[in-house]
């Protein structure tokens, strides 16, 4: 299955990225270019729909890490959505489920892990 990755054009530094098919080792590098593209465009949040995102592992795993660091070091952050079946799955052994899962309920996802 081919990976694509589309995004929409940011607003207020809020850029949203919709993933479709596998993310390993051989896409890994295309996510890791659309996120330091946004990065250098002055996106600072990084909105990223995985349902149809259908495969992840450790290198999909790592660009997430990589654009929330990314995107931090900025004061921005990077929250992925959507997650089903097996992707969701690994999100959740690697604990990433809870700290790049988006709630579209509260404007800033970072507020929720403040006390």
């Amino acid at each position: 299955m081919t990976f694509t990755v589309t995004y929409a054009p940011h607003d207020g530094g809020t850029a949203r990225l919709h993933l479709a098919g596998e993310l390993d080792m051989s896409s890994a590098p295309e996510l890791n270019a659309a996120i330091d593209r946004l990065a250098a465009e002055g996106a600072r949040q990084l909105l990223i729909d995985l349902s149809e995102l259908t495969f992840c592992d450790s290198t999909g795993i790592a660009a997430f890490v990589r654009g929330d660091n990314l995107a931090a070091a900025d004061g921005g952050w990077l929250r992925v959505t959507g997650a089903t079946g097996r992707v969701h799955r690994v999100l959740q052994v690697t604990g990433l489920a809870g700290v790049l899962s988006y709630d579209p309920g509260t404007p800033d996802p970072t507020s929720r892990f403040l006390p």
